[in-house]
């Protein structure tokens, strides 16, 4: 037969392996316990009736003890599932709990309360993107940094060596590469003269894909149409120009140079053009000719 208060005596003044003591406080590490604090009322071994809530994956379920079924270890606590719903869990409780001590059902609803706010605390954290701190093993970081340097000084001394010996096979330093040498890999040899050839092609692929793409077809470019032609305009006014200019010279030397006899021609004609108001322009160049003859010992000028 269970005695509460003889469980509570032993357990409480001599020993107990739930109990926690601090300065302040003694606590209870009972996941069972509906407060986490250890007490006559709180204690889940020492009262034969009692209720809590606990936390399975997300889960809420009611833990209920009752005193018929203190004989059955394997079937002491009844549990029930508690929905999502803070309000349904709350109704769930109050049917459950309809009868029981009034403050063991406030413990329970206020510990539902502490874990739902918990559970919301906790899905905000895991949405939330944080910095997560991590230390740095500074010897494997030295160990991997003097790997690396070890690597690369490995690496370029081979290249070198690599570079080296095609230079003297492709000089002949070594002779014929079939008769001289019969324990070099001429495989290797091989490979290493197609990836220089694959380079070179590549390079020139390069150049003439730049060249296409400097001239390519298709381009609509807009240009000033009509540079050219007033160039043209502007040679042809200016040879125009040249023109007067040497038939004016033409003129006044033609009138400057005729005889006496043509003044009255000339005075005409003068006469003609001050009434007009216009200085006509001759649309040939006149040639000033000289004729000398013989037995009169004179000249005589004409123009052509």
């Amino acid at each position: 037969m269970q005695h509460d208060e003889v469980i509570w005596q032993v357990i409480r003044h001599k020993h107990c392996s739930f109990m926690s003591k601090i300065e302040t406080a003694i606590f209870c590490r009972n996941p069972f316990n509906v407060t986490g604090v250890c007490n006559r009322s709180s204690c889940p071994l020492a009262n034969s009736r009692y209720a809590t809530i606990r936390d399975h994956d997300g889960v809420f379920y009611l833990y209920m003890k009752t005193i018929e079924r203190a004989h059955m270890p394997n079937k002491l606590w009844e549990r029930v599932k508690l929905p999502k719903n803070y309000e349904k869990a709350l109704e769930i409780i109050d049917k459950h709990l309809m009868y029981w001590p009034k403050f063991l059902v406030h413990k329970t609803k206020q510990r539902l309360t502490k874990m739902t706010q918990m559970r919301i605390r906790m899905r905000k954290l895991a949405i939330k993107t944080r910095e997560k701190i991590m230390t740095t093993p500074r010897k494997e970081i030295k160990r991997e940094s003097r790997r690396e340097e070890k690597a690369e000084k490995a690496a370029v001394l081979d290249k070198s060596i690599e570079k080296e010996l095609l230079e003297r096979l492709k000089n002949g330093v070594y002779g014929d590469l079939h008769k001289d040498i019969y324990n070099y890999p001429f495989d290797k040899y091989q490979k290493v003269i197609e990836r220089e050839e694959r380079n070179t092609e590549r390079q020139e692929e390069e150049e003439e894909e730049e060249e296409e793409e400097d001239y390519e077809d298709g381009e609509i470019e807009y240009v000033e149409g009509y540079d050219e032609f007033e160039e043209e305009d502007d040679i042809e006014d200016l040879g125009d120009r040249a023109l007067d200019r040497s038939h004016a010279d033409d003129d006044n030397v033609g009138m400057d140079e005729e005889p006496e006899a043509g003044t009255g021609k000339k005075k005409r004609g003068a006469r003609k053009f001050e009434k007009d108001g216009v200085v006509a322009k001759s649309k040939k160049p006149r040639v000033l000719v000289e004729i000398e003859h013989e037995d009169g010992g004179g000249r005589q000028k004409a123009v052509h």
